[in-house]
């Protein structure tokens, strides 16, 4: 884990180091996410949000079609019997 020292601005910002910005693939003007846990702050990108969520609720990936693989999976099964 990489860490780096910021400075809290006056009116609360903190500066995201650019080699950090560069790893995350964001520029100025992308949003992010922010989350608090406990007492620590995550920064995600919306992407990897998503990522994240999909996982949480075992949603399928883009691209991918739950439907066709059940239909697969059924004639399949219908053909051994």
């Amino acid at each position: 884990m990489k860490t780096n020292l910021a400075k809290i601005d006056q009116t609360g910002r903190v500066l995201i180091p650019a080699e950090y910005r560069k790893a995350m693939g964001v520029k100025a003007g992308d949003q992010v996410i922010v989350v608090l846990e406990g007492n620590s702050v995550r920064v995600l990108t919306v992407e990897q949000a998503v990522k994240e969520a999909r996982l949480l609720l075992r949603l399928p990936q883009r691209g991918r079609s739950l439907t066709d693989e059940l239909i697969k999976e059924r004639r399949k099964e219908a053909a051994s019997e």
